[in-house]
């Protein structure tokens, strides 16, 4: 874990998230001295009914988004926060229930319609504080209920005993649903039993890499047995504690141990809830740590396991950050079962597409789209190839397949080489790449040989080309080539003599100064480049052309990059080693002159090459 954080006193960290919160929503205000996150009296430019229920939550910071930034209309209407991983104090919440939100105390005798659902989750101190506040405000004649949420499973019920499920992330599911049924007018009475609902068909569990680090506190003992060295801790908190198992496993089979625990009917310990309706939704959420890539990753992992494993397939499914432990390198995976409410009314779905204006929430896609179920794609061929036909610009293709299978030979015996100097300047992908491509196009020519047309063949090559080689190389390759087929139908019919593919090579050395500042002397690929194209287009000799390829690549050893990630990098690495671009290049050029570096050089050139 990482103890390092930009802001290390965590009281000033928390009151200036809250307060963070009114900036992104300026329907919001801050109580600083409660710490209280809530709607300002007045806002809304809704239609929303008068004297609605108001509702309240809260915990420890940390959790961010949840709660605060979960505060606005259609959702919760105010939150109180504690310091890190701490509830907050009984009079904190009293204060919010009494005095930041409509509570609708009693007037002249007769309780006015609205009142306060306060949601808390499944932990001690909280249920505590928050009972004890909602206590006092019935005393004093305030209509509130209390919901509290477990919706955890990786703790089961031998081993939870009478504390219950922790709650986790499958609570903000019960906030926007009670969120839009207050929305809509529905008593205190509807919203209670909705909500509880909610939390009764709640299933969640979550798997960390790693512990998290709160600001303020000792940095971590890196040799205690705490530190999860190479294991993922299954079924841990969001407060750093235990889960059900330690151990090395990788993704698919972490996942499915983790939807056998919420699934798994035969489960005595774990089975809390029988998912067994005909709409599930899941809720994947980011713990704080996980890049959006991995995350993507990780929900199609669990969307493929629940269908093949459980034949669920969600009506809706959400994905991002809702509830976090600080920076957790982790996430949760929650599934609601969608029953009936009873009330007469909207249905889970129905308030779970209802509109809300909370920075906290992410459900961007419409209840439209997601009905459609529409399942239409686009099946054209994106290739150009049809449009292609013969240019009568021709050379010999069995000597020109043989040129050129040698040629991506002699890249991909470079590529230990080039990824050593790429490692040394720049981020040591630049082999790789080009071994790639090579490899690629290797594939291509055992399946459809060159045909001797020369635009023909090279068009073919490119699709190839984009597909494989990604990355600034790729781009500069694909633009080059694309540039070259332009060049060489302004250039036929005719034979492809090696001073006709200097001139198409010329013009394209030109298209693509368009797209680059790229020129000789700045240490890329184009230090091999020009050089070949200039020899060649004075020689016709492609030996001699791909041997000052080689030269030039040699001579930016020592040559400060102008262009490129290697300018990022720094430190003294480019005088150790030359470009690795206009190295790998070089390789290609030298195996289409049949030279092989280490294996032939100095050796003769069969006279085919020279009709290339």
């Amino acid at each position: 874990m990482s103890a390092r954080h930009f802001i290390n006193d965590p009281i000033h960290l928390v009151n200036t998230a809250l307060y963070a919160v009114t900036l992104t929503n300026p329907s919001l205000a801050l109580d600083h001295i409660n710490k209280i996150v809530y709607i300002r009296p007045g806002s809304g430019h809704d239609a929303s009914p008068k004297q609605q229920v108001s509702l309240i939550s809260g915990g420890g910071s940390g959790h961010e988004p949840s709660f605060a930034a979960m505060v606005g209309q259609g959702f919760l209407s105010a939150a109180v926060a504690g310091t890190i991983f701490a509830s907050p104090s009984a009079e904190q919440v009293r204060a919010a229930i009494m005095a930041r939100v409509d509570n609708n105390e009693p007037g002249e005798g007769v309780a006015r319609p609205g009142g306060v659902l306060v949601t808390v989750m499944n932990y001690t101190g909280d249920v505590l504080n928050f009972g004890v506040a909602v206590e006092k405000a019935r005393a004093a004649g305030v209509n509130v209920e209390m919901v509290v949420v477990g919706d955890d499973v990786g703790v089961g019920r031998a081993k939870a005993g009478k504390v219950g499920r922790r709650g986790i992330a499958g609570t903000v599911l019960v906030h926007k649903i009670s969120g839009a049924l207050a929305a809509q007018g529905r008593s205190l009475d509807e919203v209670a039993k909705v909500a509880r609902l909610v939390a009764e068909n709640l299933v969640s569990v979550g798997a960390s890499l790693e512990h998290v680090h709160v600001p303020g506190r000792a940095a971590p003992d890196l040799n205690s047995a705490e530190r999860l060295e190479g294991e993922v801790e299954i079924g841990m908190g969001i407060h750093n504690e235990q889960g059900s198992s330690r151990e090395v496993i990788e993704l698919p089979a972490m996942v499915q141990r983790m939807l056998t625990q919420m699934l798994d009917k035969n489960d005595e310990d774990r089975a809390f809830v029988n998912v067994n309706s005909n709409e599930v939704v899941l809720l994947l959420n980011n713990l704080g740590g996980i890049s959006v890539l991995e995350m993507g990753g990780i929900l199609a992992e669990v969307v493929t396991q629940l269908d093949k494993s459980y034949a669920i397939r969600p009506v809706r499914i959400l994905s991002g950050t809702y509830m976090t432990s600080l920076n957790g390198l982790g996430f949760s995976i929650s599934l609601l079962n969608v029953v009936n409410t009873d009330i007469g009314g909207p249905g889970m779905i129905e308030l779970l597409d209802y509109p809300c204006e909370a920075t906290g929430w992410s459900s961007p896609i419409q209840k439209l789209t997601w009905e459609e179920k529409n399942t239409a794609t686009r099946d054209q061929d994106p290739t150009i190839e049809g449009d292609v036909r013969p240019s009568g610009l021709t050379m010999d293709a069995s000597v020109a397949n043989t040129a050129l299978k040698q040629a991506l030979e002699s890249v991909i015996s470079a590529e230990p080489e080039v990824t050593r100097y790429d490692t040394i300047v720049g981020d040591g992908d630049c082999g790789i790449g080009l071994k790639r491509g090579a490899e690629a196009i290797a594939k291509h020519l055992a399946s459809i040989p060159l045909s001797g047309d020369v635009i023909v063949d090279v068009t073919r090559i490119i699709p190839v080309v984009e597909k494989e080689m990604d990355g600034t190389s790729g781009a500069l390759y694909a633009i080059f080539l694309n540039s070259l087929v332009a060049a060489l139908k302004s250039l036929a019919p005719g034979e492809a003599t090696p001073r006709i593919w200097a001139a198409a090579m010329r013009q394209s050395c030109k298209a693509l100064s368009r797209y680059t500042p790229a020129r000789p002397g700045d240490r890329t690929l184009v230090d091999a480049l020009y050089p070949f194209v200039d020899v060649l287009e004075n020689t016709g000799n492609l030996k001699e052309a791909a041997e000052a390829a080689l030269e030039a690549a040699e001579g930016t050893k020592g040559m400060k990059a102008s262009l490129g990630r290697t300018v990022y990098i720094g430190g003294s690495g480019y005088e150790q080693v030359p470009d690795p671009g206009a190295w790998g290049l070089a390789f290609f050029f030298l195996g289409l002159a049949g030279v092989f570096l280490g294996q032939a050089e100095g050796k003769k050139v069969d006279e085919g090459w020279e009709k290339i």
